[in-house]
């Protein structure tokens, strides 16, 4: 109750006035206040900017929804050269991705001239990518790498987790969903991103019989994945979950959306040979001077729409793929330059996580090529090096820090060989 004196007067909370000439104002919970102290409080935020044309004009601006910056587009030639500090070897990979990304940011900032002018009525159209590699030899990773050099927003999906709607499992949509979360669930944002889906060879059909059961990860995920590879409006519930008639949804345009796929496709070389009528490279060939690695990279730099047909990609699928870029498996030489060149090489972190502890680690030229042969001999490409590395490095990373600063440790071929025999 709102509190008052003897003479049926309301008080001030405040400053305890109560007179008629105070105008004292009834609040809730029992709490009033009079004009003076009213006064006070105005006087007390119009000093603090909550007032005024200039805080009520910033206040519309901070609500109103905000234009895009515009992104500048890197020519393909500074994109490469960002590449080249993180991902090693890959040249013709590095160029076209590099060509293709330049591209599509290019498309989406047209300058007015072009807009209005003679080619006022050319569309271009989006063009998405198809790496294809081995495991291990950097399609993740060169795809991250763009989106951090544009500053776009980046989201990674595994295909084999995708099923068709209404299934068990992960809808397609679920790739925007991850983009639009790391766009701060920002749809524009997000409209401008990155997509990277890996394992794209995994929901191809084998086979050219039709079955009287449904493909639930196979065609079915592909035939799911044309609207938004070529551009529609996914509707993506705010917090995640499956969709029902009443919820709210946040609408995302994946027009402008780059989708980069990639996969292994192993056995996608003997199609290629079939086609191409190249018995004389292939595996059955007896000249012993080519590996079965340089073999097989030489037979899918030919590859063509029509082979990822027939190993199992629908044909509307493989349209809106229409950059196909082939991946050098890594060699023994490769390997030893990723541990210690790329700017995040295995080496350098290494090397500064020991410099937290006080202790300076030396790893040896033998001991470099060790960890690449080891890593090229279990055909894991270069993760196969950060689980080698982990295995030599255990023992000296458990004592490095109970040790006196200024130690020096040297990593040899021996060392290696210990750990890993």
């Amino acid at each position: 109750m709102a509190k008052k004196k003897d003479d049926g007067n309301p008080v001030c909370s405040f400053c305890g006035a109560n007179g008629p000439e105070d105008m004292v104002i009834p609040g809730p919970r029992g709490v009033n206040i009079c004009s003076a102290c009213t006064h006070l409080l105005f006087n007390l935020y119009s000093d603090a900017g909550a007032y005024g044309p200039e805080a009520a004009a910033q206040r519309k601006h901070d609500a109103a929804p905000q234009e895009e910056k515009p992104l500048r587009v890197p020519s393909p030639v500074e994109i490469k050269a960002f590449l080249d500090q993180y991902v090693i070897g890959q040249d013709a990979v590095k160029r076209s991705l590099a060509t293709a990304v330049h591209n599509h940011y290019r498309r989406l900032e047209q300058p007015k001239d072009v807009k209005d002018g003679e080619f006022a009525d050319v569309e271009i159209e989006k063009s998405n990518v198809l790496l294809i590699g081995p495991t291990g030899c950097g399609k993740t990773l060169l795809a991250k790498s763009l989106a951090r050099f544009l500053n776009v927003p980046f989201a990674i999906g595994d295909a084999t987790t995708l099923t068709e709607a209404g299934y068990v499992g992960e809808d397609v949509e679920n790739l925007v969903r991850y983009l639009l979360q790391n766009a701060d669930m920002d749809p524009r944002r997000a409209a401008r991103g990155i997509i990277y889906v890996d394992e794209i060879d995994k929901i191809a059909g084998r086979t050219q019989n039709v079955s009287i059961t449904r493909d639930v990860s196979g065609e079915g995920v592909q035939q799911a994945l044309l609207k938004i590879l070529e551009g529609t409006i996914a509707r993506i519930p705010p917090k995640g979950g499956r969709k029902h008639p009443d919820q709210e949804y946040i609408e995302v345009d994946t027009s402008n959306i780059l989708f980069i796929c990639g996969g292994a496709f192993v056995g996608l070389e003997k199609i290629v040979e079939s086609r191409a009528n190249a018995r004389v490279i292939g595996f059955d060939s007896k000249d012993g001077a080519a590996s079965d690695a340089e073999k097989r990279s030489g037979l899918l730099k030919d590859v063509r729409p029509e082979d990822l047909v027939q190993f199992g990609l629908i044909p509307e699928f493989t349209g809106r793929l229409p950059i196909i870029s082939v991946m050098d498996d890594l060699t023994e030489d490769d390997l030893v330059r990723i541990l210690v060149e790329p700017k995040n090489s295995l080496v350098k972190q290494y090397r500064k996580l020991l410099a937290m502890d006080g202790a300076d680690v030396t790893f040896e030229e033998g001991a470099l090529r060790e960890l690449a042969a080891i890593a090229k001999k279990r055909k894991t490409g270069a993760r196969g090096l950060r689980a080698a590395m982990e295995r030599v490095m255990q023992d000296i990373m458990f004592e490095a820090p109970s040790a006196k600063p200024g130690a020096k440790i040297t990593i040899s071929a021996e060392d290696v060989r210990a750990k890993l025999a």
